[in-house]
């Protein structure tokens, strides 16, 4: 081995890098912890736990740099401190085999974590009584669609995530007979009728609801109750010329038609949709309080799952603490609006999710029996000297 090499491996194995990192892993959490009133809970898992590094804007700027070691890295680097130090300086021996589980337990949370932060998607249902959902909605994620709805049996749907509507240009898609062409997208915006805004800038809409609506862009809101509302300024162009601007936003209920080539099309922004091969209904709700107070007690959705193909029909009850499982979905009982007439459920996809279970498991029994190896070795020690 040359030296080059054995440095490289002394240091992945180092127990100062074990040190180091996790010194690091203290100061990130703590750092997040004040940050959480700014950025809310989702802000700081992007900014600070789901990234390489944290990255910050240069003073007068808006040139991100890092300034920080973020989550993955530093996880990235003391999962394979972890492995190293297993590989190179640990020998498979019974009086270390709870140590070696130990570990071995904290390397599979460690990749549980990754796989959550990698995999996991979540979003919401929400449903009325009686209301039957095919789909879920990205609480904050939106879409931009554009709806063949020609044929009356089913909707052709083109859909372009916000990520591209940000980076704004000119989109063609094979199943558009025009261009969509971005003019102005904003992350977060208010609506208000013109009539209520006589100050507002010129609408750069021509079409649809766009002319007779003022828009006012909004700081990005990072608040757990709060979500952000983007809109866009859509020009679609045909092949003899534009056929017109749209505003559009998720605040506008309604998509907006239109008719092109023989065909009828509605566009619309909304939040992005996760479609199911099964329908979910719900048959009641209920809503208990304790006595005296508004304060919730138990609140729990009776549901219908029923899928296309008619193998399964069956009534579930889902309250805090008792989810429904299925189809590798989660669907957990988050919250309720509309007077008790609205439950709202939580649906999680995360194909790791019993990674932190079988972890904490394997951490115990590493304890437990690292533990009884030296309570047997005091045991024989005092008595070999009885």
């Amino acid at each position: 081995m040359t030296p080059l090499v054995r440095q490289f491996r002394d240091f992945f194995v180092s127990l100062k890098l074990t040190v180091a990192l996790l010194v690091l892993s203290l100061v990130l959490i703590f750092w997040a912890t004040l940050a959480q009133v700014q950025l809310g809970v989702w802000g700081v898992q992007e900014k600070f736990f789901h990234a390489f590094f944290v990255l910050d804007k240069l003073p007068g700027t808006d040139v991100p740099v890092p300034v920080f070691p973020g989550g993955y890295f530093i996880g990235g680097l003391l999962l394979i401190n972890l492995v190293a130090a297993h590989i190179y300086r640990f020998r498979l021996e019974w009086r270390k085999a709870g140590i070696q589980l130990t570990h071995a337990g904290l390397i599979l949370l460690l990749i549980g974590e990754l796989c959550s932060g990698l995999f996991q998607v979540e979003s919401q249902l929400r449903l009325d009584i009686g209301e039957t959902k095919n789909y879920s909605e990205s609480y904050r994620v939106a879409e931009l669609v554009v709806l063949d709805t020609t044929d009356p049996k089913f909707n052709e749907v083109v859909s372009i995530p916000e990520a591209v509507l940000a980076d704004g240009g000119i989109v063609q898609h094979p199943k558009l007979p025009f261009r969509v062409r971005i003019r102005d997208f904003y992350p977060n915006a208010m609506l208000q009728m013109r009539a209520e805004a006589p100050n507002a800038a010129p609408p750069a809409a021509t079409t649809g609801i766009g002319p007779r609506v003022a828009v006012t862009p909004l700081r990005l809101t990072y608040k757990p109750d709060e979500r952000n509302e983007p809109a866009a300024d859509v020009e679609l162009v045909g092949t003899e010329g534009p056929l017109g601007t749209w505003l559009v936003s998720t605040l506008l209920g309604n998509p907006q038609g239109f008719s092109y080539g023989g065909k009828t099309w509605e566009v619309a922004l909304r939040f992005r949709r996760y479609y199911k091969p099964y329908s979910v209904t719900l048959i009641n709700f209920t809503h208990e309080k304790y006595a005296g107070t508004d304060i919730p007690k138990n609140f729990a959705s009776r549901v219908r799952l029923k899928t296309e193909d008619g193998r399964e029909d069956r009534e579930v009850l889902i309250y805090m603490n008792n989810p429904l499982r299925h189809d590798g979905l989660t669907f957990y009982q988050s919250g309720f609006a509309n007077e008790d007439r609205t439950t709202i459920l939580q649906v999680v996809r995360n194909p790791g999710w019993l990674l932190p279970y079988i972890s904490c498991i394997v951490m115990t029994l590493g304890l437990v029996l690292q533990f009884g190896i030296h309570l047997l070795g005091f045991i024989r020690k005092r008595s070999a000297a009885a």
